[in-house]
């Protein structure tokens, strides 16, 4: 792909509210907006036909996969009593209000399909797998999957071998 089929698909994908790292990477039709801010590490691949529409973060080295949804849990206030869903207020219209902020840690793969619902956090080197739907937050390290997603096995064979990856990176152990 040439340099400014990428710049384009950037320029395309990336809306409002957004910062990218250097060596951000986009597929095509895919949408990255935030209410208020979203911060993307460095050296960061989001694959196509993928809908970002967060606050928060996504750390470096991180992999997202075609087809996936970082959506929010409450985009439109449907609680209203007297007003259609189609007329309450909306995330855009009240960040504040309507917004919670999900992070995805550094070095985190996010298979194909899969959707993160806003207000989580997935821990640094972990992997979730393809068609997950993530509604809790992941620690780091480990591999969930399912609807909801649960882990269903470790990254590395032990922690020991985490914390030499995760050191072996640079990545915060915090």
């Amino acid at each position: 792909m040439t340099q400014l089929k990428r710049a384009f698909l950037r320029r395309m994908a990336v809306r409002k509210n957004v910062v990218t790292g250097s060596n951000f990477q986009v597929g095509p039709r895919t949408i990255i907006w935030a209410p208020q801010s979203l911060i993307i590490g460095d050296n960061v691949y989001v694959g196509k036909n993928v809908t970002i529409e967060v606050d928060g973060s996504i750390g470096s080295g991180t992999l997202i996969a075609n087809n996936v949804g970082v959506v929010g849990r409450i985009d439109h206030g449907f609680r209203q009593i007297g007003v259609a869903v189609r007329d309450a207020p909306w995330v855009g219209d009240e960040p504040t209000e309507l917004s919670l902020e999900t992070t995805v840690g550094a070095d985190v793969w996010i298979g194909f399909g899969a959707i993160i619902l806003s207000g989580v956090r997935i821990g640094n080197s972990a992997v979730v797998a393809a068609g997950a739907l993530v509604r809790e937050s992941v620690p780091p390290g480990v591999i969930v999957a399912g609807n909801p997603a649960r882990v269903v096995g470790q990254r590395f064979p032990s922690d020991s071998d985490l914390h030499r990856h995760q050191q072996l990176l640079g990545l915060d152990l915090a």
